[in-house]
């Protein structure tokens, strides 16, 4: 049985003023929420136990609880501690099996993205050429990723999925608890605690096309987004 965590707990205040009123992966892409297609995404793989890590605004996404089955866990600590604290938040259900891990605020143009057989755990990436100072996969000989974490030169970047299977996921249940412990965790990405156990975490890269997922971070972003998908709409 699988299951998914999807973060939207975060205020995202790069996308202001927009997101003052409005969390923001309730924006809207094309006319439908950014979450939305996450969850379309993961239910077009048959994900049935889908849960919604909330916290800015955490009362609009009531609505998803009936529209698509989905349950919220409540994020009190999302003003003040880093992502980290949304997958603590949930870290209880990295002991019930295989388990996605998602951001909110991606546009997931492709919903099969998540189909296929996944024979271990590993985040979802674009492979970028030339530098990219965003988070990236450093991999070994193997294809073990190395290193998460930010600027890389010839690999692949972080989309924002990951997952974990049920041995992995118990592990990095642990991993956060340790992590909780320690002064300054407040502010961890969640990832970071990854790259702190790689040499347990067994983790590889699976490779996606770079507009299957998209994430948006920006207002300009945004508008990139719409306006590319209307155009490829009206061309049709």
């Amino acid at each position: 049985m699988e299951q998914a965590i999807v973060m939207a707990s975060g205020m995202g205040t790069r996308m202001l003023p927009l997101t003052k009123k409005i969390p923001k992966p309730l924006v809207l892409v094309h006319g439908i929420p950014m979450i939305e297609t996450v969850i379309a995404g993961l239910k077009t793989r048959g994900v049935k136990d889908i849960f919604v890590v909330v916290g800015y605004l955490g009362e609009q996404f009531r609505y998803l609880e009936q529209k698509y089955g989905v349950r919220l866990i409540w994020n009190h600590e999302y003003e003040t501690v880093n992502n980290i604290s949304s997958v603590y938040a949930a870290k209880e259900l990295l002991s019930g099996g295989d388990c996605f891990i998602c951001e909110a605020d991606l546009y997931v143009a492709e919903k099969t993205v998540f189909s296929g057989e996944i024979s271990g755990s590993c985040y979802f990436g674009k492979m970028v050429p030339g530098y990219s100072d965003d988070w990236v996969f450093e991999q070994d000989d193997s294809s073990f990723i190395t290193r998460v974490g930010k600027g890389g030169r010839d690999c692949y970047n972080m989309v924002g999925v990951a997952y974990f299977k049920e041995k992995e996921a118990r592990l990095l249940a642990s991993y956060l608890e340790e992590a909780y412990r320690q002064p300054g965790h407040e502010t961890w990405f969640w990832d970071d605690v990854v790259n702190m156990h790689l040499d347990t975490l067994q983790l590889l890269v699976r490779p996606v096309e770079s507009e299957s997922i998209i994430e948006i971070d920006t207002l300009a972003e945004l508008e990139a987004v719409n306006r590319k998908v209307f155009d490829e709409w009206w061309h049709e």
